[in-house]
């Protein structure tokens, strides 16, 4: 049964999970480069969302009234969520880690936050999901002038050329899925609660990174691990994964894929300001300049040079 709440906190909720998971994701970038640069990426990615799928089954297991809920899931809403899984965990983790293993995490906090809104606006534009107003084609030209200046000052970055460059393309990449799974969020959660649509994407693109990284984990000389190094692990598995992606399922059905998107632009600044404070990481001149256009051609793309009205979110 759905309705609209009533009061001012209706409204504000659904932003403020959203808040909570933008700074979840941005603390994460920083403590997963941690991790990969001890392990292989690939590894990474099932440590983190492995971890993450088994706190969201206990999590599933203990929350009220799941066999009502589970009754009411037909076979088609699971496949819908662990074929999101299989985009938005599998696909986007094995790139994502990849280009972290080559790029800086600051790199990371920028592409993929900032450039998945500008992915997901544009499919809305283009499938005339939303209006191309003015405001809107003008950031995502700006975006997209952005994005090229960061990736030229990335090919020429003193602190790895290439490589970075190659990293920060496979970020671009993995953006990309992200648009993607957000888009996927709402007709995943049109008959499934969030709870439960969050642990089927995540167990099944989970079990598809454990089979990929099989091999690669049978080489790794576990007992050398720093601890703190499974400290990040753990962090990981249950704050920006379990947890956030949680809150952000829940946040994309009150007030949808695109509202959604613009609290994304907390995530660069969180993320950049912990891989400098943390890892002492940072952007050569270019890569500022193009970080602040990407940056101003997103907002403006996203929000069509104005702040939005926050909708109040719909409770089942």
């Amino acid at each position: 049964m759905a309705g609209t709440t009533t009061g001012g906190t209706g409204g504000t909720r659904p932003y403020l999970l959203l808040a909570t998971t933008m700074l979840l994701w941005g603390s994460g970038f920083s403590s997963s480069k941690v991790i990969v640069d001890h392990l292989p990426h690939s590894v990474v990615a099932v440590l983190r969302f492995g971890g993450g799928a088994l706190a969201l089954l206990v999590a599933l297991r203990l929350s009220r009234g799941g066999a009502v809920i589970h009754r009411r899931s037909s076979p088609r809403n699971w496949a819908r969520a662990a074929g999101a899984g299989v985009l938005g965990v599998f696909v986007y983790n094995l790139l994502f880690f990849w280009g972290l293993s080559l790029a800086p995490a600051i790199d990371g906090s920028t592409i993929v936050p900032v450039m998945s809104p500008v992915l997901t606006t544009a499919f809305l534009l283009i499938t005339r999901r939303e209006k191309a107003s003015a405001a809107r084609v003008a950031g995502l030209a700006c975006g997209a002038a952005g994005a090229v200046i960061f990736f030229v000052g990335s090919g020429g970055a003193a602190g790895g050329g290439q490589v970075r460059l190659a990293g920060d393309l496979l970020f671009l990449l993995s953006a990309g899925c992200w648009a993607g799974f957000t888009l996927l969020g709402r007709r995943v959660l049109a008959g499934i609660e969030p709870l439960r649509a969050t642990t089927y994407a995540t167990v099944s693109g989970a079990v598809l990174l454990a089979i990929y990284s099989a091999p690669a984990a049978v080489e790794v000389a576990w007992h050398d691990v720093p601890a703190y190094v499974w400290l990040n692990v753990v962090f990981v598995a249950l704050g920006p994964t379990a947890v956030a992606n949680l809150l952000y399922y829940q946040g994309v059905k009150a007030v949808g894929p695109a509202s959604a998107s613009i609290m994304m632009f907390l995530v660069p600044i969180v993320g950049t300001t912990c891989s400098a404070l943390l890892l002492g990481e940072s952007f050569d001149a270019v890569q500022a300049v193009g970080a602040a256009v990407l940056l101003v051609g997103a907002v403006l793309a996203v929000t069509q040079g104005r702040i939005p009205k926050w909708r109040r979110a719909i409770t089942s």
